[in-house]
């Protein structure tokens, strides 16, 4: 196998994070850019800095995730989840690399009775669900060597998700209300990061959905945080609707 080198986009995110902590095990050449290294909005800027420093792989991390928000930025959002991966994809292409995307459940509408497949029909509910689906299709229309990973409920030791946001409230308040017919896999993004390590070292490309084993709903997952913090924060099970938000969530 030719010698590895790997440029990973969103570097001081939760995954990149973790990405960035597995590839320095690894004892493999690489570089984690974010914010201040590349513009996401320059189509150029990301061109020249992939064929300047020309990896093997591209792990892009990088999103607009701020789900609420993005109903109002939806063009921001548009040019970041899916402009701006297309153009990475398309510099991978001219390169000969290897493009991992992190793509989201947030393709799915949630209705189907069980668990989702990979082949499953997508039909997003929220702009970022949709910017993110357009994401995957531009990967799929510019390169052959892809590996598409649908995540969920990421969670990890750095940026902000659902359990630092529960372990900082449940300090401060005596009851909580937290959605209860939500249901997904809680995922932690160092395993992810390992996964993805061990995918790009093959060429068993295609779409994945990578998750840790088992599912909870929100509600169940904060009960759990607090048991674990010894916090005796009560927890009001609530419905989506009874819990207003700006972009619909799948179920």
């Amino acid at each position: 196998m030719s010698k590895m080198r790997i440029l990973v986009t969103g570097a001081n995110g939760q995954l990149g994070y973790d990405m960035l902590n597995v590839l320095k095990k690894g004892n493999i050449e690489y570089k984690g850019i974010d914010i201040n290294d590349i513009n996401l909005l320059d189509s150029n800027s990301i061109i020249e800095f992939i064929q300047e420093y020309q990896p093997t792989v591209v792990i892009h991390c990088a999103a607009y995730t701020n789900v609420d928000k993005a109903e109002e930025q939806v063009d921001t959002c548009y040019e970041i989840n899916a402009g701006a991966t297309g153009i990475i994809a398309q510099a991978c292409k001219s390169i000969d690399a290897k493009m991992v995307y992190i793509s989201t459940d947030y393709v799915f509408d949630g209705m189907k009775d069980g668990i989702y497949e990979i082949d499953d029909e997508v039909a997003p509910l929220s702009v970022y669900g949709n910017t993110k689906l357009e994401g995957e299709k531009l990967v799929k229309k510019y390169l052959d060597k892809y590996f598409i990973i649908r995540i969920s409920w990421a969670f990890g030791i750095n940026g902000n998700n659902f359990v630092k946001t529960m372990m900082r409230i449940g300090k401060q308040k005596e009851q909580i209300d937290v959605v209860a017919d939500q249901i997904g896999s809680p995922t932690y993004t160092a395993d992810v990061a390992k996964l993805i390590m061990a995918m790009i070292k093959t060429d068993k490309y295609g779409v994945y959905h990578a998750t840790n084993e088992g599912y909870c709903s929100w509600a169940e997952f904060a009960q759990e945080i607090f048991d674990k913090l010894n916090y005796n924060t009560k927890i009001n099970f609530v419905t989506t609707e009874e819990y207003p938000a700006k972009a619909k969530r799948p179920k």
